[in-house]
């Protein structure tokens, strides 16, 4: 298990923005987190005081920032910075996230990897049931 102070200046979210709480396990192809950050009253993507199931995609795609950033310090380098550029077979079984009580896993499985690209799937559960599901993809710099 990796406590954020251990990675968080590893990745470009910082603040309240960094979602993930700790990181329970990963491997050359995954990744496994938690967070309570979806009940934080100052959370930065609440509107009008909810945060909308939507906002699991970010969970996930700091999951694979997350999990790249590992990776790299592992090999002695720093990961690339990226962007997002696609989200495809995305699914929600509820609308908004802020009213669960325990946390959420993170789960992040490298499909593709380059120097130029990234490819995941991701699932997020709460309490051992997934609640969104889908694949993002990232362009390197």
């Amino acid at each position: 298990m990796l406590a954020k102070a251990e990675w968080a200046h590893l990745i470009p979210h910082q603040g309240t923005m960094c979602l993930l709480d700790e990181v329970i396990e990963f491997t050359a192809e995954t990744i496994r987190a938690r967070t309570d950050s979806h009940r934080r009253a100052d959370h930065p993507l609440r509107s009008n005081g909810i945060l909308r199931a939507v906002h699991l995609c970010e969970y996930g795609a700091q999951a694979m920032a997350v999990h790249g950033a590992l990776l790299a310090r592992e090999a002695g380098m720093a990961a690339a910075p990226g962007f997002l550029v696609s989200l495809r077979e995305v699914s929600f079984t509820l609308a908004r996230i802020d009213d669960l009580a325990g946390p959420l896993e993170v789960f992040g499985e490298r499909l593709l990897g380059s120097e130029s690209s990234w490819q995941y799937a991701f699932r997020i559960e709460h309490a051992a049931v997934e609640i969104a599901a889908g694949r993002a993809a990232v362009m390197l710099r």
